[in-house]
């Protein structure tokens, strides 16, 4: 159990000052983009949804289809169904991660095994996943936390082998690559998150990548209270509704913003990335603080999170809140939530760092000077 105290004697940052730990990036050219959505007659779902599906998916997806929606969560929910899973099927799904990851199996009845971090990385741990898997398992769900990649390929024969698809959430590695494949084209369901502070914003909503092309008119109907809406627009009345739909879509406003930031992303990731090395490089042997997940050569990290393991955790977010620097833990271990079943005691790993991690400022109102102020005053100790 973590022994930690309350951080509520920390020092609070006010509004505009120091380095706050996020801050969306908007393009100007969104701006203008919602502007003159707003000033058309598609507001709602229209042909800008369409077309950003369209760019997504060439871009991200190789082949996979691309279905927008009004959440990563809806993403996820969708997913689920699209796998087909139902009430009393097994799962396994990371211990570490959004609780959105874990919360749409309650909606579904559906039994969920938590699987226990790699603690160079934070991503599920592929061994335990080999424990855990059973006949009764039915899906496989890995989060490429903070931006990196998952071990793809052993999750991947893990999931060939017994039958069973992998929903990969991605809602912080859009743009991320695994042996040179973009994360949106190498399993049966990829999810994207495209809230606030993600690497491309829409305001809130979301992205799912499908393998099976066969599954989109499904996933449609479904994203759309399980109407057809295809067919509702002949002005005939031929719609039965014969499955429960939900209101998941996406906007031609956040479509909008989706694809003003979609044509400049290749910019946006390069300038994220960089302040990523620019952490690497000036911390590298710092006393104290170890950095997470940055030695990777077979796969490209799409630096949302720039995550490590401090001493005196405490201490450490102290010292940089005296500093005007501002630091948070962002997600937590989903088993300390009650709703989600409590404590589980065959997590070592997680028990291990669960006090030690900690998520430093990345993003785009960022200079590479904040970041090497960061860093010195890290270097001065704690």
């Amino acid at each position: 159990m973590s022994k930690e105290k309350p951080m509520n004697e920390l020092p609070v940052m006010q509004e505009g000052e120091g380095i706050v730990l996020f801050y969306p990036h908007v393009p100007p050219s969104a701006i203008e983009a919602v502007t003159e959505v707003l000033k058309g007659r598609w507001i709602g779902q229209g042909p800008r949804v369409a077309r950003f599906e369209k760019e997504f998916e060439a871009k991200f997806g190789q082949g996979n289809r691309a279905l927008a929606v009004g959440s990563g969560t809806d993403a996820l929910h969708l997913a689920y169904i699209l796998a087909g899973l139902k009430e009393g099927d097994e799962v396994i799904t990371p211990v570490f991660t959004c609780t959105a990851t874990t919360i749409p199996f309650l909606y579904m009845g559906v039994k969920f095994r938590f699987a226990d971090v790699d603690p160079e990385t934070l991503n599920i741990n592929v061994n335990h996943v080999r424990e855990l898997i059973n006949d009764k398992t039915k899906a496989i769900v890995c989060v490429h936390y903070g931006g990196l990649p998952c071990d793809m390929d052993e999750l991947t024969a893990l999931a060939k082998e017994h039958g069973i698809p992998i929903i990969e959430d991605a809602a912080h590695a859009l743009g991320a690559t695994y042996k040179g494949k973009p994360i949106g084209s190498i399993s049966d369901f990829t999810m994207f998150s495209f809230q606030a502070i993600k690497n491309i914003t829409t305001g809130d909503g979301g992205m799912l990548t499908i393998r099976n092309h066969d599954l989109m008119p499904k996933a449609e109907r479904i994203r759309w209270f399980g109407i057809d809406r295809s067919n509702k627009q002949k002005g005939i009345w031929e719609n039965d509704i014969w499955e429960v739909g939900y209101k998941y879509q996406m906007t031609d406003i956040g479509a909008a913003m989706g694809l003003a930031a979609l044509h400049e992303f290749d910019k946006t990731l390069a300038y994220r990335q960089n302040l990523f090395q620019v952490y690497r490089k000036e911390l590298a042997g710092a006393r104290g603080i170890k950095l997470l997940g940055v030695d990777a050569t077979d796969r490209t990290h799409a630096a949302w999170l720039l995550t490590a393991l401090v001493e005196r955790r405490e201490d450490f977010m102290r010292k940089l809140r005296e500093k005007k620097i501002e630091s948070g833990q962002v997600h937590y271990r989903n088993d300390r939530y009650s709703i989600l079943g409590g404590r589980r005691d065959d997590l070592p790993f997680m028990d291990a760092i669960e006090d030690n991690y900690i998520v430093l400022p990345l993003h785009l109102h960022m200079k590479v000077e904040d970041v090497e102020y960061i860093c010195n005053v890290i270097k001065a100790g704690w």
